[in-house]
């Protein structure tokens, strides 16, 4: 038995040995001539994702330098609606996704802009040879920016691990270079009574209780527990999200969340482990995500079927190591609980298939769509600007992990062109949201990713095109043209300038304009022009513009 603790320490020993050194010889330099800072972190809770990276502060300009973090190539060149300049770049065993940059440097950009009017197309990818463009350690190889779905100038860093595809955290690789002692904070605990198996100070409901008021807090039955935490760094107003969480009761584990890698079909698992802002510390029999742990037998639930105080401490956990600790107790108090009383028809069960069947209406869930049983609370009524009934599939959106066909039947048809007709989902304050779909024997068939509510509009408006200051685009060579369309949005655009193609970008998806960056190589300099603009909304709809100018 000595013999073999002796081999298992050897063995310890040698795998952190063997990880002090892949950390050493994959460290990264800094990006930017100034300090780091973070705006965000990695795993931070995002609408069904995951934050997938870090995002580097860059003083709220844009056009830093950004340099190489190693010895590596180019891997892969895009421009994208989404993220903006994307520039990929690999080093070693890893694969870095540099987004929202305002601009590629050297043969790179030349190649770019070539391809865009080649393709006539803003968005474009290219994907060259290992060899093609090497880059050095501390080279110089894009300016940073604020393009794509970006809320103000910095640099978003993902690192993928090429061996397994996972998104990894960066920051262990740039710890030498971070100053960081400031430890996780708590702001909140949930309680989630489970359906009828558990209650929570005599409710059914989920219950939310201020960190430090947590007082008088009573359960019987099964419930979960979760809870509203972040961490922070030093020098900086920023939260991010936290790296390490971990419950215990009674003074043992019973679950673990380690936020350092997810794959990319894992995103929307985070649906499932979160509620809100709210991390639960429990895990949904649908739910398939490798960063949550459970060690009691019981998915991380907690069954209170003694009357007695239960104590629940949390440990918190950032990527540098500071650790904060929460604690408070519950007591047991026996309770009857209400069973679950609720029609079969309109209750989905996670692990199988399911179907919904009503005049005019037509769902079906495969397996594993679903992280937990549903209890939908269905409702239908008719709206007389649609021309299909509004069906309540539930009160709240409830997230599917694929999306899965529906169709919706019309009630009547109002015009001929059945391009015209489009899926909305409607939130809680009647607003309408586009879901596309396509028009089949008398119904709109669409992909949906929420059990919500939904219905069948139409769109016979075209979209309406704003110039901006167009007496200065001689002046700054720069056209900039606001196209708006309040219904399907914007498909597609296409601009050309005296009968030739013009790259109309949307450099900041946030704000939608359209900008043209006039270049004397392509368009003619000295006199008047004519610039025409074509844009086309989500069902069809386009307007056409002409203006004139003079540069």
């Amino acid at each position: 038995m000595r013999h073999l603790y002796i081999l298992i320490f050897l063995w310890i020993v040698g795998w952190c040995r063997a990880f002090a050194v892949g950390a050493d010889s994959t460290a990264f330099d800094n990006p930017f001539a100034h300090p780091i800072t973070f705006s965000g972190n990695f795993g931070e809770i995002r609408a069904n994702h995951f934050h997938g990276g870090l995002d580097f502060k860059t003083g709220g300009v844009e056009g830093k330098e950004m340099r190489a973090l190693a010895d590596g190539y180019i891997s892969r060149i895009r421009v994208t609606h989404g993220s903006g300049y994307v520039l990929h770049v690999v080093y070693g065993g890893y694969e870095t996704i540099n987004r929202h940059l305002s601009a590629f440097v050297g043969e790179v950009a030349k190649r770019v802009e070539d391809l865009q009017y080649e393709q006539e197309s803003w968005e474009v990818e290219i994907v060259p040879h290992p060899d093609e463009y090497p880059v050095k350690r501390g080279q110089v190889i894009a300016l940073s920016g604020n393009t794509g779905y970006s809320f103000g100038p910095h640099l978003h860093l993902d690192l993928i691990e090429q061996a397994t595809g996972d998104y990894v955290d960066p920051l262990p690789f740039f710890h030498t270079q971070v100053n960081d002692h400031t430890a996780p904070r708590a702001q909140g605990i949930m309680l989630f009574p489970q359906a009828g198996r558990g209650v929570v100070n005599g409710s059914l409901s989920r219950c939310t209780f201020e960190v430090g008021r947590t007082k008088d807090i009573t359960a019987w039955g099964e419930i979960g527990v979760g809870i509203r935490a972040y961490d922070y760094m030093d020098g900086v107003s920023n939260r991010y999200g936290v790296h390490t969480v971990i419950l215990e009761v009674d003074g043992k584990e019973v679950f673990r969340s380690v936020v350092d890698r997810f794959a990319y079909e894992e995103n929307r698992y985070i649906n499932s482990w979160t509620y809100g802002q709210y991390m639960k510390s429990f895990v949904e029999p649908g739910n398939r995500l490798r960063m949550l742990h459970v060690s009691n037998g019981n998915r991380g639930l907690i069954t209170i079927d003694e009357e007695r105080p239960y104590r629940f401490v949390y440990t918190l956990v950032d990527a540098l190591g500071n650790t904060s600790k929460v604690d408070f107790t519950v007591q047991g108090k026996r309770t009857e609980i209400a069973s679950m009383d609720h029609p079969e028809k309109y209750t989905f069960r996670w692990n199988r298939v399911n179907y919904l069947q009503e005049p005019g209406l037509e769902l079906i869930l495969p397996r594993d769509v679903l992280y937990d049983d549903v209890y939908l609370n269905y409702a239908v009524r008719a709206d007389k600007e649609n021309v299909a009934y509004t069906y309540q599939l539930n009160d709240r959106n409830i997230p599917l992990h694929r999306a899965c066909e529906m169709r919706i039947g019309l009630r009547h048809h109002p015009v001929q062109d059945s391009t015209k007709y489009y899926v909305a989902s409607v939130s809680r304050t009647g607003r309408k949201y586009n879901m596309g779909g396509t028009y089949e024997d008398g119904y709109m068939k669409v992909q949906v990713r929420d059990l919500a509510t939904y219905t069948v509009c139409v769109d016979t408006v075209p979209p309406q095109l704003i110039p901006v200051n167009p007496g200065r685009w001689g002046r700054t060579g720069r056209i900039v043209i606001q196209a708006k369309d309040t219904q399907t949005g914007i498909a597609s655009y296409r601009g050309t300038i005296d009968g030739k193609y013009a790259l109309f970008g949307k450099p900041n998806s946030i704000k939608g304009d359209l900008v043209c960056r006039l270049d004397p190589e392509r368009q003619k300099r000295g006199g008047s022009h004519v610039l025409k603009l074509m844009v086309t909304d989500g069902c069809g709809n386009t307007t056409v513009r002409q203006y004139h100018f003079t540069w």
